[in-house]
């Protein structure tokens, strides 16, 4: 009986195929919608993940912060201790580099190292008609303690260069090959950087390997790609009058507990800013943050993702329209079917099963459509592609869900037709 009824059901179909496709086009649309925003949403925190899992899973921020605000990491990451909206602190304020040598002085049995980082500008590594786009960033010797860097050549910036000041630079392979060519060896060469007020000559101490990280530049050329460039933090922060620091990063030793050490951390700043009325020292781990984002993604997602759904509700209401208009239209053939015998569930099944295929039928193409259109904005990103088989499988139940709840009424008003009316309907 099943089987016979997806027969009819196709026959069905197949006699009013255009119909049947814009029937089908609100669940395609809805389906298609709610995959491609999950896709995207699940690669985007993936991104995100890896990006912020390679700065280190024993990475602990400590950023000044206004006091009664929430600790806002994505300013702790890109080197601001406030929020966007709250004022500046003062010199007064900050963290000194005393302040920093004896909080390692202090927890010295727990922290490998402090990595602190100065941003410079951007700028442009020039040699004649030559060119690479660089972001000046100043470290201290720390910073590769806190930081993937794979180093290819050459060495890392030290506590001497600090020290000395010096006009060092580590440099991307990215630089070298645009400025030297191809395998070239750098090291020991000397490059001009031209910033909007000045030109700054620096030799080049090492060569990294550039990973592309996130969404940053994924649509720039090889060429015109921008890169980090690392001098001394004391060369960076040379004509910068303010020297303390808003933020620094801890890295923890290996098998130190992060969370019971952030805690101490916490504390021990706490203890330093009672006396501070507008201004704290806020400590967190990159586990919390990990958290934090991706809650705050996962929260995003869900919501899109259910405004989206609201057009699955359209495309059932039309599921279910369609159906109505088939039921008046058949209404000879199921006065004949009742009258040879068949009963109010047969109808009714025959019905429902229809609308079933239908919806079915079409969440499999938008299940297509929204893989597809998930990847292609992935690939867009520059991001691998992350589908979530759960929401796929979620959204083929639903959508015979709604076949099931949208073709019920069409299919027990078909079922409840007299014979003798349905026979004598014109």
């Amino acid at each position: 009986m099943i089987w016979e009824n997806i027969t009819l059901a196709f026959s069905s179909l197949r006699a009013n195929t255009m119909r049947a496709l814009l029937t089908m086009l609100g669940i395609i649309i809805g389906i298609a919608s709610v995959i491609a925003i999950v896709t995207i949403g699940g690669t985007m925190e993936a991104s995100v993940n890896e990006s912020l899992s390679t700065l280190g899973t024993t990475n602990i921020t400590v950023a000044v912060q206004e006091k009664g605000q929430e600790a806002d990491m994505f300013s702790a990451m890109r080197g601001g201790g406030s929020s966007t909206n709250s004022k500046t602190p003062a010199s007064a304020d900050l963290i000194t580099i005393q302040m920093i040598d004896d909080f390692k002085a202090h927890f010295a049995n727990s922290i490998q190292g402090v990595s602190l980082t100065y941003s410079a500008g951007t700028a442009a590594a020039r040699d004649k008609d030559l060119y690479a786009n660089i972001s000046i960033t100043g470290i201290n010797e720390d910073y590769t303690k806190a930081n993937s860097l794979t180093m290819l050549s050459g060495r890392e910036i030290s506590a001497q260069d600090v020290a000395d000041i010096s006009n060092v630079a580590v440099v991307s392979d990215k630089l070298v090959t645009n400025l030297f060519g191809a395998g070239a060896n750098p090291v020991g060469q000397t490059i001009k950087i031209y910033k909007p007020q000045a030109i700054e000559i620096y030799t080049v101490i090492g060569v990294y390997e550039h990973v592309q990280n996130g969404f940053s530049g994924s649509t720039a050329s090889e060429q015109d790609i921008q890169t980090g460039m690392y001098i001394p933090l004391s060369t960076a922060k040379k004509d910068v009058l303010e020297k303390n620091v808003s933020t620094f990063t801890v890295v923890a030793k290996a098998d130190a507990d992060v969370v019971a050490v952030t805690s101490h951390f916490q504390s021990y700043f706490d203890g330093i800013y009672a006396h501070n009325k507008d201004w704290k020292a806020s400590v967190s781990n990159m586990t919390t943050m990990l958290d934090t984002m991706t809650t705050m993604l996962d929260t995003i997602t869900v919501a899109i993702a259910f405004i989206a759904a609201i057009s699955l509700l359209v495309g059932g209401i039309g599921v279910m329209n369609i159906m109505l208009v088939s039921v008046t239209e058949r209404t000879k053939e199921i006065g004949t079917r009742k009258a040879l015998g068949a009963k109010t569930f047969h109808i009714q099944l025959q019905f429902l099963i229809e609308a079933v295929i239908v919806t079915v039928i079409g969440g499999i193409i938008g299940i297509v459509f929204g893989i597809a259109i998930g990847a292609a904005a992935s690939a867009l990103l520059g991001a691998a592609v992350s589908i979530s088989v759960t929401m796929v499988l979620a959204s083929f139940l639903f959508s015979m869900a709604i076949g099931v709840f949208f073709g019920l009424y069409p299919a027990s008003k078909a079922a409840k037709l007299d014979p003798i009316d349905a026979l004598r309907y014109e």
